[in-house]
């Protein structure tokens, strides 16, 4: 009974939806009607700037890692019930219940619960990702790139249990998915990067 509890929580603990508060709380509008629609950080960005981004960026990585180390706490640690608790948390935030299930792509709230996972391999990760940032200047691709990479770089070097590899593979596919419409504009080359100014960005 308690491992389906601990995923509830996680699903909770994932939708509360950082980016869209603190957008409404700082300019009384809703953020998922700029930008690229999303309730992420760098949509957050476009209208609160550096200080808006780093507050909703750790926000949702804070309760991907909540949700993960109370699931841990509660289930005793069943990497079923960890596992699951790690999917439920992306999936809060990117279909929370508040917002008629219209939420984010899930990539910082993955960060919070990869560094509950595997803290060396999330560190990698993120290396990763700023180097594609860096060379391509598409956060959109670096996501996409990081989010496929973790469940091999736990499969081959923390040798993580089944069950966690599974759940980051689910994950991975989650947040790719969300990503669809970068996808499409990577591939048609209309994709915005990073320091190019338009009157209108579509992105993370």
């Amino acid at each position: 009974m308690i491992g389906p509890v601990s995923t509830l929580l996680a699903y909770f603990l994932g939708s509360i939806p950082f980016g869209f508060l603190i957008v409404r709380w700082q300019k009384g509008i809703d953020v998922r009607t700029t930008g690229s629609g999303s309730i992420g950080a760098t949509n957050v960005m476009r209208n609160l700037g550096v200080l808006g981004f780093t507050a909703t960026l750790i926000l949702d990585a804070g309760k991907g890692l909540a949700a993960v180390l109370l699931a841990g706490k509660l289930a005793s640690h069943d990497p079923r019930w960890v596992a699951a608790a790690a999917v439920a948390a992306i999936v809060g935030h990117c279909f929370p219940v508040w917002l008629k299930f219209r939420g984010g792509k899930g990539v910082a709230t993955a960060v919070g619960v990869y560094l509950a996972l595997a803290p060396l391999q999330i560190l990698i990760v993120l290396g990763l990702f700023a180097v594609v940032v860096g060379i391509w200047r598409y956060i959109s691709l670096g996501s996409i790139i990081a989010a496929a990479t973790f469940p091999a770089l736990i499969y081959f070097m923390k040798q993580a249990p089944t069950p966690i590899v599974l759940g980051t593979a689910v994950a991975a596919v989650i947040i790719i998915v969300k990503h669809h419409a970068n996808i499409r504009r990577l591939w048609n080359g209309t994709e915005n990067r990073v320091g190019k100014k338009k009157s209108e960005v579509s992105g993370q």
